[in-house]
């Protein structure tokens, strides 16, 4: 647990994100909670009780972690990870669902994608496949 009095504030709103080529439509929930009076200086605790994310993970979390770790067999290091900005009193923040990680022999690019019980399996394979390649130069 991360905070006491944990509640949705927000559920299942649309956000319009606008980039250079188009806008985007993005369906969000808010859930806020109270934190410990020292929370600052345990971000990288309070993230890493969240990890991997539930929109990673899904449901019920302890089993699909089970699934997960099982299926994939080795550590994902910052995949599904958070990356953002601390300003000392706001954290603005995202889930990497997408990580190109550089290592001695070359680049490695993680991806993924969400299962459920009505999930097409070509379809999600074919959507992996499609996020997966990506220009480098």
């Amino acid at each position: 647990m991360v905070a006491e009095d944990v509640q949705v504030t927000r559920y299942r709103y649309i956000e319009k994100i606008k980039t250079l080529q188009k806008d985007l439509l993005q369906v969000s929930s808010e859930i806020s909670g109270v934190l410990p009076d020292n929370y600052q200086s345990h971000l990288g605790d309070i993230l890493f009780k969240l990890l991997p994310a539930g929109s990673i993970s899904g449901a019920p979390r302890p089993k699909t972690l089970e699934i997960i770790e099982k299926a994939e067999g080795y550590e994902r290091g910052f995949y599904t990870g958070v990356c953002g900005y601390f300003d000392g009193e706001r954290l603005d923040s995202a889930v990497m669902i997408r990580f190109l990680e550089q290592t001695k022999d070359g680049l490695i690019y993680k991806s993924g994608g969400g299962i459920t019980f009505q999930s097409d399996m070509e379809k999600e394979y074919e959507e992996l496949i499609q996020k997966v390649y990506v220009p480098l130069s």
